[in-house]
Formats: structure tokens, sequence, C-alpha cells
């Protein structure tokens, strides 16, 4: 710890963000990086609090409290060193990451918490700058190849450890570009896929071969690449969407998000899509699901130019602070404005919809009712709900999103081919090593852990390629 009052001298200082009139304008991302001595205050708000819970709080164990410390030093290659002991992509998660960090951060206790997520980006940022981030190549070989199946963040980790290892590794993704979710799912102003670009282009110099536009369990069987290969990894995903089933579902106008938010991905990059071009412009659009994947609906329709968007969500609106029963350093349930939210949208609690109507088989209204919600279950944690009688209410809509989460992994093809044992969630069942029902295959990511954050997809590929470098060392 360099600078022992710290966290008493200097506020918290977020970087900066282009006023919402210009970044409407564009599709790129917006953020706007602090000068390195402005990071160093910061990094000197790091408190030597003896127990860094903010390491407990981030899936990847990053080491928070020496890379803040180097930083503000400025020995800011020794951080980027610290910083890749834990972190395949510190350049995805210092864009993307929600920061559970600094939700345990002791300084968060009664304090404005580090800004742990900007400094970790604003360390590898100036080492892509410097040129410390390039192609290390393994020196040796061990002579096994592994194929990973899916190029999403937890495949991604999951092939570059392995090629660290030695390991030969086969990369399939069924997209004509690897990225996964990362590429067609998030939005380009918040992670542009030059960012992804840069990072692929490392790792195939390092040895990964990247095999796209293959769909494993269409084009390719997963037996096939289980004889190929000597340890397979799935880390396709969780791709199955959760539905709403009400009357007038199948009007046109209605689609899940990532039909919404691939394609628009695919514009943006010159890429081809399928289907109608799904175009706001001008329309009202709702959003149906308050998390992340439908604040990037709100995002992407305002771009667009949609006229009005309103976002529903099922459940009660967060508190502005901390329940009782949900303490520090737990990650904290409330209230949160993404950058979406503040380019506008009109958000709306503790709604269901309860059918969708028409003309001519196209959306014309959306039909709700509010809800209420008792008091908390102690054994389940739930709260009882229940309709409020009277107050349904109906609004015009050209176009609704639906975001209401993920139900686990696709199940034809791949999955279902070996008849892969699957948990009682429907996600891939694996043992502690990551191993699947079938020896010498492999599930990391929301395939096996189910829909969760980009940080923990890199926490989960570098846990199974773990397992797979124990399997391949055993069989030596």
């Amino acid at each position: 710890m360099g600078e022992v009052k710290g966290f008493l001298k200097h506020d918290r200082q977020d970087i900066g963000k282009e006023p919402v009139e210009d970044r409407l304008k564009h599709w790129d991302e917006f953020i706007q990086f602090l000068k390195n001595d402005e990071i160093q205050a910061q990094g000197a708000r790091c408190m030597d609090c003896g127990i860094p819970f903010c390491q407990s709080g981030c899936p990847v164990d990053n080491l928070i409290p020496e890379w803040n410390d180097l930083v503000y030093h400025d020995r800011w290659e020794e951080a980027i060193e610290r910083l890749f002991k834990t972190n395949n992509f510190p350049e995805f998660t210092g864009r993307i990451c929600p920061a559970p960090c600094e939700n345990a951060c002791v300084l968060g206790y009664n304090f404005p918490a580090v800004t742990i997520k900007n400094i970790e980006l604003m360390i590898i940022e100036r080492a892509y700058e410097k040129g410390w981030v390039k192609p290390r190549p393994p020196k040796t070989r061990t002579g096994k190849t592994v194929a990973v199946v899916g190029s999403g963040p937890a495949g991604l980790a999951c092939a570059d450890q392995l090629n660290k290892s030695g390991h030969k590794v086969t990369l399939y993704e069924k997209n004509e570009r690897p990225g996964g979710l990362l590429r067609f799912g998030i939005p380009d102003f918040k992670l542009s896929k030059r960012v992804i670009d840069r990072r692929v282009d490392i790792m195939k110099k390092e040895g990964v071969e990247f095999k796209t536009g293959v769909h494993v369990g269409k084009d390719v069987l997963l037996s096939e690449l289980k004889k190929k290969h000597h340890a397979v990894v799935l880390s396709g995903g969780a791709e199955a969407p959760r539905d709403l089933n009400v009357p007038g579902r199948e009007l046109k106008g209605v689609y899940f998000a990532m039909e919404f938010l691939a394609q628009q991905n695919r514009v943006n990059s010159g890429l081809k899509f399928h289907g109608e071009r799904i175009d706001v412009k001008g329309k009202k659009v709702v959003v149906i699901g308050g998390g992340d994947t439908g604040s990037d609906c709100v995002g992407t329709s305002n771009r667009q130019g949609a006229v009005s968007v309103k976002q529903f969500e099922i459940l009660p609106r967060p508190p502005k602070e901390r329940a009782a029963d949900n303490p520090w350093p737990q990650w904290a349930f409330v209230e949160r404005k993404s950058t979406s939210h503040e380019e506008g949208v009109e958000q709306d609690f503790c709604v269901m919809t309860k059918k969708l109507s028409g003309e001519n088989g196209v959306l014309k209204k959306l039909h709700a009712i509010r809800l209420e919600f008792g008091e908390k279950d102690p054994k389940t944690g739930r709260r009882p709900m229940k309709e409020i009688e009277g107050s349904e209410f109906e609004i015009e809509c050209d176009y609704v999103f639906l975001a209401m989460g993920f139900l686990g992994p696709v199940r034809e093809g791949a999955v279902a081919e070996l008849g892969l044992e699957l948990d009682e969630r429907g996600n891939v069942k694996a043992d502690k090593n990551f191993m699947t029902s079938v020896p010498g295959i492999f599930a990391a990511g929301d395939l096996r852990r189910g829909q969760s954050l980009v940080v923990w997809a890199i926490k989960e590929g570098r846990l199974a390629a773990e397992g797979v470098d124990k399997f391949l060392k055993a069989k030596i």
C-alpha cells in the first residue's frame, strides 16, 4: 500500500462517457479513458484492509490489491503480469463485467468503492499500447490434441490455457467469426469487435487453430471429434431462451432479444443474417425483462431510432440501498441504471404480460396486469406473487423483445448425440474436474453452469482446462 490515507485524499473518479446525444449517433464504444495520473490516484484509494474481500467477490480471483498498488507506483508492466496470472481477457471484463469485486470492496462498506474495473481496463489497454501484450507460444508441445467447441469467453479461456500448457488446440465455432456471445450478443457500443479480433489474432499466433463455420452436431459429429482428439471440451453456452407463452406470441414483431441483438451486430460488421431485417426506427418498442440483455435491447432500439422504448420487469423495483438481509460483502441487490437506461427508457416493475394482439398477423398491442408480492418465505426465500384485481392495462407497440433469460444449452445436436447426462436444471452435468458422463468429454461455461456472467465463463474455461490437463497427463 503506497498512500496510507489515499482513500481519504482522493474521491472516486469513474471513466468518462460521451454525452447521450453524441453516442446515440454511432455504434462504437463511447467510454473516455482517464489520464495515467488520474488512474494512479484511483489506485491509491485501495486500502491496506488486511483481508481483501474484493478478491473473494471476483470470480477469477484477481490479485486486485497487488495491481492497484503497482498502478499507484507507476509500475504498469508488472501490473499487467499480475493481472494475467488470473484473467486471460481483462480487455473483456474491464468493459462488460458488473464488477462484483467492487460490491465486496472494504472501502465500499461506507465509502464509494475503489474503481477496480476501470483500473483493470486501463492496465490492459496501456499494456496493448506499450506492446507488452504479444504472442507467447509454448516452448514445447505435449503431442496431445484437444477440440474446444464454442468460442465464447469460456471456450476462448479454455483454449488459451490448454495451449499455454503445450497441448495442440483446435477451436470450433458454428458462426463465421469467433467470439460467441461476445461478438453476436453484446452490442458494439459496449464491446467493440476490434477488441475481440485483437485477442484472437494473438491466440492464432500462439498456435490455437480456429475453425469457424463448423457446427458441431450438424457439420461434424461429436463422436468424430472424440475419435480425432485426445479430449473434447464443450463450451457452447446457454442458448435456449425463455419464451413467453401467451396468446399472440406468433405475431409479426415479437422476437427473442438475441435475434434482435445478433442481427444488429451482424449488420455493423457487414455480415449476412437470416430472416427479415428488424428495424425499429420510428416504432414503439417494449422490452420484456429487466436484466443486462434487456438493457442491451434498449440501447440498440434507441440507436436504431425508436420513437419510444418501454421496459417491463415482472419483479418489484429493487431498493436504492442494500436491504438488511443483503449485507456487505454480498452482491448488492439494488437498483442500477445502465448506460442504455441513461439514453432513454420508461421502466415499469411488477408487470406481467397476459397477451399480445394485432391486426392481419402484425403486432399492435400488449395487454398486461400489475402484480403485488407478499413477504419473503423464510424457508424458500421467495415472495408469493398475485395479480392485482382491476389493474389490467394495454399499450400500443410495434415490437416486443423477449429478454427473460435462458433455460440452458440447446439439447439437440452435440449434447444429445452421445446422451450426455444433464443436471436438474437441464445443464450438462460434469464432475469436479469438469468431465461429463462420457469420459474424455468436458463441459465449461454457461453450458455447464447455466446463464451467468462473462467473468464466470472465463473462470469456468480455466478450471475446465485444468481438468483436461490432469486427464491428459494421466494418459502419458
